[in-house]
C-alpha cells in the first residue's frame, strides 16, 4: 500500500510499505507537499513521516513494534475515512477512541492472528480494554507532539482532552502488574514441581522454562535483553559475576549476579551440556531453541512465556485457588516478571539508589512507583478511623 515508503530499508519501516499492507482499505491519498512550511524532516507523506519518527525508536525492538502498531491502526483508520494526520480534531479524537474499544466493521477491522502479508490480517483482535486505549493514546500523543516539532503538523490534538493529564500519564503512581508475594511463591513451586518428562526434549524443555523464569525474576531484563542475551555477558570480576547487558536507549549497564543466578546458570549449562560458568567472552545465545544451539527470538520467547503463565493459570484454578491470583496470572505477561522481580527487591530492603541501577531506570522517579511502603503505612494508618460504637436507638436528641 505504502510504496513510497519502501525505499526505506531501515527496520523502522518494516511494515508500513505498500507489500505488507492488505488491501482491506482506501488508499491513503499521499500528499506530495508537506503540510507546514518549517519542516524538519524528509518526508512527502504521512506514512513518511511516521516512518521517521518511528526511526527513532529503531535501537528498541519492543518499543518499536508497539508504537508501530499504534501509529499503523491510526493511518488506517484516517484512511477509511479519507483523512490525514493533520485533518485530526477533538471529534475525530473521541470517534478514534470509540472505535478502538470497538473497531466496526468487525469484518474489515478484527480478525485472528495471521502473518503481516496475509490476506486475512487485521489490525485488531477484538476491542481493546481500557488499559490498551490509554497506552494507545499515550502512544499517539506522542507521536503528534513529535510530528508537531518536526512541522509536519501544526496542532496536537490530544492537549484538548480534559482529563488528559490524567488518563495519558505513563505512570501510574505504583506498579500493580506484579506478581504478589503469596502468588509469586506457588508459581515457583508450581514450575519446580516434580513434571512428568517421557522425554528427553520434556526434560529440556522443563529446564529452559525453569531458567526463563529464574533469569527474568533474578535480573529483571526486558524481553529484548533476554532474547539477545550471551553466555559471555556473565561475567567475573575480582571474584564478584555480574551480568553485563545493552539495554533500552543503548546503555552499557553492569548488574550483580546473585549466588541464586549462578545456580540456575549452572543448572541450564548442564542442560545444554555445558560445563560450570560461562568462560570470558563466550559468544553463543544463553537461551536457546530445541537444537540446543540456535537462540530464539522475542516474539518465540514471548510466547513460550505466555505459556507459561497460562498453564500455570489452569492448575492454580484446579486447585480451586484464589479467583484473583488466577486472574492475574491469565492476564500477566512477560514483562510482569519485570516489575516483579523490581517490586520484590524493594520489598526485600534494597535501597532505591541500587534498585534503580539494577533496574537500569534513567530516573528515580520511575524506580520509586515500585516501593508500596507509603500504601501499606497509609492502609494501616486508616485503620483508626473506626465506628468504635454502634448508634443508639433512638438517637440522643442534640
Amino acid at each position: 500500500m505504502l510504496g513510497e515508503v519502501a525505499k526505506l530499508q531501515e527496520p523502522a519501516s518494516k511494515g508500513l510499505e505498500r507489500e505488507n499492507w492488505p488491501g482491506l482499505l482506501p488508499m491513503f491519498s499521499l500528499l506530495d507537499t508537506p503540510r507546514i512550511d518549517a519542516q524538519l524532516i524528509d518526508a512527502k507523506n504521512d506514512v513518511e513521516a511516521v516512518a521517521a519518527w518511528l526511526r527513532e525508536y529503531q535501537d528498541s525492538p519492543q518499543t518499536l513494534k508497539s508504537y508501530r502498531r499504534e501509529a499503523e491502526r491510526l493511518l488506517l483508520w484516517l484512511s477509511s475515512h479519507n483523512q490525514s494526520l493533520c485533518d485530526m480534531n477533538r471529534e475525530m479524537l473521541r470517534q478514534y477512541e470509540a472505535f478502538l474499544e470497538d473497531p466496526q466493521p468487525a469484518e474489515q477491522w478484527v480478525g485472528v492472528s495471521k502473518p503481516r502479508h496475509h490476506s486475512q490480517w487485521r489490525p485488531f483482535r477484538g476491542g481493546l480494554s481500557p488499559a490498551s486505549r490509554r497506552q494507545s493514546l499515550i502512544i499517539l500523543q506522542g507521536l503528534y507532539s513529535w510530528l508537531v516539532e518536526a512541522g509536519w503538523v501544526d496542532r496536537n490534538p490530544f492537549v484538548l482532552m480534559r482529563d488528559k493529564a490524567r488518563r495519558l500519564s505513563n505512570q501510574a503512581p505504583t506498579i500493580e502488574r506484579y506478581l504478589e508475594r503469596d502468588l509469586w511463591g506457588w508459581f515457583w513451586q508450581w514450575l519446580n514441581a516434580p513434571a512428568k518428562i517421557a522425554s528427553e526434549r520434556d526434560a529440556y524443555e522443563h529446564a529452559r522454562r525453569r531458567f526463563i523464569v529464574s533469569f527474568a525474576y533474578l535480573l529483571a531484563p526486558r524481553i529484548s535483553e533476554m532474547a539477545s542475551a550471551q553466555m559471555g555477558d556473565f561475567q567475573e570480576t575480582e571474584g564478584r559475576w555480574w551480568w553485563v547487558v545493552v539495554g533500552k536507549g543503548s546503555k552499557l549497564a553492569r548488574i550483580p549476579a546473585p549466588d541464586d543466578m549462578l545456580e540456575c546458570l549452572i543448572e541450564w549449562r548442564q542442560a545444554l551440556e555445558l560445563k560450570g560458568l560461562p568462560s570470558y567472552h563466550e559468544s553463543t545465545p544463553l537461551i536457546r531453541a530445541l537444537d540446543k544451539r540456535r537462540g530464539i527470538s522475542d516474539n518465540q520467547l514471548y510466547r513460550l512465556i505466555k505459556g507459561v503463565f497460562s498453564e500455570a493459570a489452569d492448575a492454580l484454578e484446579a486447585q480451586n485457588g484464589k479467583p484473583a491470583y488466577v486472574g492475574a496470572l491469565r492476564r500477566a505477561t512477560p514483562h510482569w516478571l519485570r516489575h516483579t522481580a523490581i517490586t520484590h527487591q524493594a520489598q526485600s530492603g534494597v535501597s532505591l539508589r541500587y534498585l534503580a541501577e539494577s533496574a537500569r531506570h534513567s530516573k528515580l522517579d520511575t524506580t520509586s512507583r515500585y516501593l508500596h511502603t507509603e500504601d501499606n503505612e497509609w492502609h494501616h494508618e486508616q485503620q483508626r478511623h473506626r465506628l468504635k460504637t454502634d448508634p443508639k436507638t433512638p438517637a440522643d436528641p442534640l
